[in-house]
């Protein structure tokens, strides 16, 4: 156990908050506005965690805090650190997510769906049924139509093909599961380079925060390609469109695939890493049964 001096770790908290302060500061002036963003707003709704945890600087297990009373309460610390007894409480999810991570790691990068997920999601809707109603598809509702129905549709993450509309989801040529992610992702995907930062944050506090806001940043720019490149006309918003729909716009949307999976591979590598380091902390010992009187 590494014993780190406050003023050492209070330099680091800072340091953690400022940038955590520079990422979220938009996404709260609009929150308080109560402004909708169909691009940012996504890392904050569809991932549980809330700008104030992503701020919480953790320096993830093996380290205890001194005089740290701010962590005095915190889940999983006793006595300034996090203990091993929280690990332990976690090896379900730790082994779970070293599998998913492994597997996805190696495979190769797919560069060859084009976003199209986000077209499923809309196929055969009328504009006001989207998820994104205050904003209009830019081809049209009978456009968008005829781009799904005139590619082939490889989508390989569940919790995208899960929001596919009905007459979409037999277009799939691949049916992933809740289940079964380890068998379907790859590292080309763009939400399963987004999902780092999920399974970083699930992971607090016993990695270090600064793992986090990396994935944090990385989903955040991956964000911004899967939406430019999503069938809605954002350009209001400062978003020039990625024309999957045209060679020119497939060719720009492969190449920013494979520089985001390029981004994610250290990324992912840094998370198995940090699972298997959590899965070898030696478990405590059991507490001896009671002596019968």
């Amino acid at each position: 156990m590494i014993v780190v001096e406050e003023a050492t770790w209070r330099a680091r908290a800072a340091a953690h908050e400022a940038r955590v302060d520079a990422l979220v500061a938009p996404h709260l002036a609009r929150r308080g506005a109560q402004v909708k963003h169909p691009v940012h707003d996504f890392l904050f709704t569809y991932y549980s965690q809330r700008p104030a945890q992503l701020r919480r600087w953790h320096p993830g297990f093996g380290v205890r805090l001194a005089d740290a009373p701010d962590y005095a309460g915190l889940k999983g610390y006793v006595d300034g650190a996090v203990s091993a007894d929280h690990v332990a409480s976690q090896e379900p999810l730790l082994t779970a997510l070293r599998r998913l991570l492994r597997a996805t790691a190696a495979r190769p990068a797919h560069t060859g769906c084009f976003g199209l997920h986000e077209w499923a999601m809309v196929y055969r809707l009328a504009e006001d049924e989207t998820r994104h109603a205050d904003w209009p598809l830019r081809l049209g509702p009978d456009g968008t139509d005829r781009v799904v129905e005139s590619h082939r549709i490889a989508c390989s993450h569940f919790d995208a093909y899960r929001f596919f509309t009905s007459p979409a989801r037999p277009l799939n040529t691949l049916a992933p599961g809740r289940d079964d992610r380890a068998e379907f992702e790859q590292p080309g995907c763009l939400h399963a380079g987004m999902d780092l930062y999920k399974h970083a944050f699930r992971l607090s506090p016993m990695v270090p925060s600064e793992l986090v806001a990396d994935c944090f940043e990385l989903a955040r720019d991956i964000r911004v390609l899967d939406m430019r490149a999503a069938p809605y006309d954002l350009a209001d918003l400062g978003f020039d469109p990625v024309p999957i729909e045209t060679a020119a716009g497939k060719a720009d949307y492969a190449a920013a695939q494979r520089a985001f999976a390029d981004r994610g591979a250290p990324l992912r590598a840094r998370l198995v890493a940090e699972c298997e380091r959590l899965l070898a902390v030696p478990m405590p010992a059991p507490m001896p049964a009671p002596v019968p009187a």
